[in-house]
C-alpha cells in the first residue's frame, strides 16, 4: 500500500458501506467491515536497525507470516486469522516498521530495511523458514523476501503487490474515498501505536520512500528462486495495472497468477471466504 499518493493502497481498516441498498451494489464496489481480530497467544517486540518490531502469534502447525500494507496494521488480518489457524497453521503477525505497534526508528522508510524486520523477528522465534501471506506493500515485502532471503521462505502468495513505479493505476489518487479512508487510519494509529500522535510522521516517511521505491528491474525479478510463489489480485484492482501483475508471474520463475473474480483491491474483506480458501491452497502446496 501507498502513503499519500498512495493512501488508497493503504491497509489497514475498511470502509463500511455508506449506501443503505447494499445488495444492489457489486462487491468489489463495497468496503466492509473486517472481523475484529483474536487476541495473539504470544506478543512480543524485536529490537532491530534503531526500531522496536510487534509480532504476535496463534495456532499451531506450520508457519505462516502475514504482512500488511502501507499505513495499515496487523489488526487488518481479522478476517483469515480464523481460518489459517483452522487449517493447522502458526500464524505470524508483524507490524511493519512504524505501523500500528511497531516505531519507526531513526532511519529513512525502506521496503528492504522492513524486510530486514522480518527476518529480524524470525529470528527472535527461532524460525528457519516460513510461509508468506502479503497485502500491498505487504506483498511487496514477500516478494522482497523471496529475492534477497530465498533460503528462509517456503513459498510466497503476494496479493496486489507493486514492484516498480510505472504500475500504477492513472488517476488512483483522486478517488473521492480518500480522505475518508484517511481519517479512518488516522483513528486506528492513535489508538495502537506507541506514539500516537505520529500519523503524520509516517505518512511523510511513507510518501518520501514511494517516490523512488519499489524499482526492482526484470533482471533482479527474474533472478528470484525461491519456491512456490503465487501473484494474486482482484479481477477488479483498482490501483494496479493488470499489465504489471500479468508481468510480475511471467517474469519471476514459477510463479503462478491467480485472479480472484468480482473483488478489487480489498478482496480479504469483500469476499473472505474466496480470498481464504485461496492461501489456504496455496499453503497446501
Amino acid at each position: 500500500m501507498l502513503p499519500t499518493t498512495s493512501v488508497l493502497l493503504a491497509m489497514a481498516l475498511i470502509l463500511p458501506s455508506t449506501t443503505s441498498n447494499v445488495s444492489s451494489i457489486p462487491t468489489w464496489q463495497t468496503l466492509p467491515v473486517e472481523q475484529p481480530l483474536s487476541p495473539p497467544t504470544q506478543e512480543g517486540y524485536v529490537d532491530h536497525d534503531g526500531a522496536r518490531i510487534w509480532y504476535g502469534t496463534l495456532g499451531k502447525g506450520e508457519p505462516v507470516i502475514l504482512l500488511h500494507g502501507g499505513m495499515a496494521s496487523s489488526l487488518s488480518w481479522g478476517n483469515q486469522v480464523p481460518a489459517l489457524v483452522e487449517s493447522h497453521h502458526k500464524v505470524i503477525l508483524i507490524d511493519s516498521r512504524g505501523h500500528g505497534r511497531s516505531t519507526l526508528g531513526p532511519y529513512p522508510l525502506s521496503y528492504e530495511r522492513m524486510e530486514s524486520d522480518v527476518v529480524a523477528v524470525m529470528d527472535k522465534l527461532h524460525l528457519k523458514k516460513a510461509s508468506f501471506v502479503g497485502w500491498s506493500d505487504g506483498a511487496n515485502i514477500s516478494l522482497i523476501m523471496a529475492m534477497k532471503n530465498p533460503e528462509r521462505v517456503n513459498g510466497v502468495y503476494a496479493f496486489g503487490a507493486n514492484m516498480n513505479l510505472e504500475s500504477i493505476v492513472p488517476g488512483t489518487f483522486t478517488s473521492p474515498i480518500l480522505s475518508e479512508l484517511a481519517t479512518r487510519l488516522a483513528k486506528t494509529y492513535a489508538r495502537i501505536s506507541p506514539t500516537p500522535d505520529g500519523f503524520g510522521t509516517l505518512h511523510e516517511a511513507l510518501e518520501t520512500m514511494q517516490k523512488k521505491e519499489p524499482n526492482y528491474s526484470t533482471q533482479e525479478l527474474a533472478a528470484i528462486k525461491a519456491p512456490n510463489i503465487v501473484i494474486a489480485d482482484g479481477e477488479h484492482e483498482e490501483f494496479i495495472t493488470r499489465a504489471h501483475t500479468t508481468y510480475l508471474a511471467a517474469t519471476i520463475p514459477g510463479a503462478k497468477l491467480i485472479i480472484l473474480p468480482d473483488v478489487s483491491h480489498f478482496a480479504p474483506w469483500q469476499a473472505p471466504t474466496t480470498f481464504n480458501n485461496s492461501i489456504v491452497q496455496f499453503l497446501k502446496n
